[in-house]
Parts: structure tokens; C-alpha cells; sequence
């Protein structure tokens, strides 16, 4: 959980200055984090910054000051790329590699970067006309000069919820079949149009392992820049107890006991888990901590 010391400092008020980019990649203070193919170096528990001058072809934009008030820059590079994208294939790592290792200071700078990298990467064209893009606000923002349209990174909501018994004492996790039953995790979805997060998770409980629930309530939220998802945690109880996988999207459902659970967060079974870096690992954690469950007497 972020503290107020962790959060990064954007800058938001450099956005405006006009050439603000090439300013600071003309100031020898300025560290740069690269992004290539939504991957980051790392060192240690720490993303590695570089010089601008080290940096080549890139798509640039501001991500805000560096936990000692340094401005901090993001360069987006090509995968083939020269300069700093020769360093060794086996240092850029992704977020599921190493987002659990990061302090949380260097994990918001980490999916910041992934994610407004992706968004300069894909969004060059309007999608009201299909006009060429014009990027502006220190790369936060591009405009349509044809049809004065204004564009920003989005950013798409999704719920993750972990399900205890009645009881308390089990908790409800489902397969994906992209995982082909390795991994049992929280049931998660996407926000539709027109629905709250808490309409959300009753729907996808519902349609992924047929179980209605109650007791419904906010936990925490994660960024998931796979490019661009947030994901908001909750916990609930089970009205009842009969479960059904959807067959499709989730191939089995488990209830799975306290002990059990405490296993799988060991590594000997009988189910694997999330990694770490994940908030669905959180919700588990966080659930086998709580000796009572919020649904026990």
C-alpha cells in the first residue's frame, strides 16, 4: 500500500511549459527511464535511470521528478533500437518479473512508464477522422489539428474479487483457461459500459462460478498496464455455497480451506498461485492473514 512519500511526484504543472521536453533532455541533471517493448531495466529494487544524451530515436514525454526532485523523463524506444537498447536482452524485464520486488516508489514509476509508453506507441492517429496526431503536455496529451479533437491515455477499469465462505474459513478461487488449470486466482473483469465496479463484480461472480454475493466491499486498487487496465480489488462473502465454472472463460472453481491456502502461499500446492506482483496475490495474502474472514461469527 502506497504511502504519500511513495507517490511520484507528475509535475503536472511543467505540462504546459512550452519545449519543456527539450529542456530538460539539455539539462545534465535530467534521468531518463527507457521503455522497450513494455519492459524496463532493473537493478536491484530499483529502475535504472539513464543520461538523455545515452538515449537515441525515441518517443520522449514527462513523467515527473525523481524522489530527490530531479525531473525524470520517459524515453519509449523501437526493439531495434541502438544506444541504450543494446544493452543485454536478459535486463529488460517486464512487471510480472519483478513489479513484487520494487518499492513502491520505483513500482509507480515502473507501470507509469509501461503505460504511457504503450500510449504514445498506439494512439498516433484520431480515432473520430484518422488524422496524424500532434503530441503535446509533455506527451500526456496529442490533439487533432483536423477535426480539434484533444486525446489523453486511458486508462480501463476492472474489478478483482476475492470470495470467502459463508463461514469464513474457505476461500473461492477459479482457473482461467489461458493458465490450463497451473493457476487458480480472484475472478476479475472488466467495468461495461454503463456499470458501476460493484455492479460488475456481481456479474462476473455470476456468469464465471454462477455464485451470487454480499457483503460486498473495497480493498485497494493496482495499475496493470497490460497496456492500460486498473485493477480495483474487493472482498466478499457467498450467499451460498454452490459454485459452477462457466466452462469457457474459468474451467474450474475451488473452495479452498485456510490450511490449503496457506500451502499454495508456500508453494506446495495444492493449487498455484498469482505472483506477487499482482494485486489477486494481495487479496489472497491478505485474506489467510485474517485468522476470522470477514464472514465468521
Amino acid at each position: 500500500m502506497s504511502t504519500g512519500s511513495d507517490i511520484l511526484d507528475r509535475a503536472a504543472e511543467l505540462r504546459t511549459e512550452p519545449g519543456v521536453i527539450d529542456r530538460l533532455r539539455a539539462a545534465a541533471d535530467t534521468r531518463v527511464v527507457v521503455v522497450r517493448d513494455r519492459r524496463l531495466r532493473v537493478a536491484g529494487r530499483s529502475v535504472v535511470r539513464v543520461a538523455a544524451d545515452e538515449v537515441g530515436e525515441a518517443e520522449w514525454a514527462l513523467l515527473g521528478r525523481d524522489a530527490d526532485g530531479a525531473a525524470l523523463l520517459l524515453a519509449c524506444v523501437a526493439p531495434e533500437s541502438g544506444s541504450i537498447d543494446a544493452a543485454p536482452e536478459e535486463t529488460w524485464l517486464g512487471l510480472r518479473e519483478v513489479g513484487g520486488l520494487l518499492d513502491p516508489h520505483e513500482g509507480e514509476i515502473f507501470v507509469t512508464a509501461v503505460a504511457v509508453a504503450a500510449w504514445l506507441l498506439d494512439v498516433r492517429h484520431c480515432g473520430r477522422c484518422g488524422s496524424p496526431l500532434e503530441l503535446r503536455s509533455a506527451g500526456w496529451s496529442r490533439h487533432c489539428a483536423t477535426c480539434d479533437t484533444e486525446h489523453f491515455p486511458r486508462t480501463d477499469p476492472a474489478v478483482i474479487v476475492a470470495v470467502e465462505s459463508p463461514d469464513g474459513e474457505r476461500l473461492l478461487l477459479g482457473a482461467n483457461a489461458a493458465w490450463r488449470g497451473t493457476m487458480y486466482s480472484c475472478f476479475a473483469g472488466f467495468v461495461e459500459a454503463g456499470e458501476s465496479m460493484e455492479a460488475t463484480v456481481h456479474r462476473e461472480l455470476a456468469e464465471e462460478a454462477g455464485v451470487r454475493v454480499r457483503d460486498l466491499h473495497y480493498v485497494s486498487s493496482q495499475p496493470w498496464p497490460y497496456p492500460r487496465s486498473l485493477m480495483v480489488g474487493f472482498r466478499a462473502v457467498a450467499a451460498d455455497e454452490d459454485v459452477v465454472a462457466d466452462g469457457e472463460e474459468i474451467i474450474d472453481v475451488r473452495w479452498l480451506t485456510r490450511d490449503e491456502i496457506g500451502q499454495a502461499l508456500a508453494g506446495a500446492g495444492p493449487v498455484g498461485l498469482p505472483s506477487r506482483s499482482s494485486i489477486a496475490r494481495r487479496l489472497i495474502e491478505d485474506w489467510y492473514s485474517d485468522a476470522r474472514g470477514s464472514g465468521a461469527e
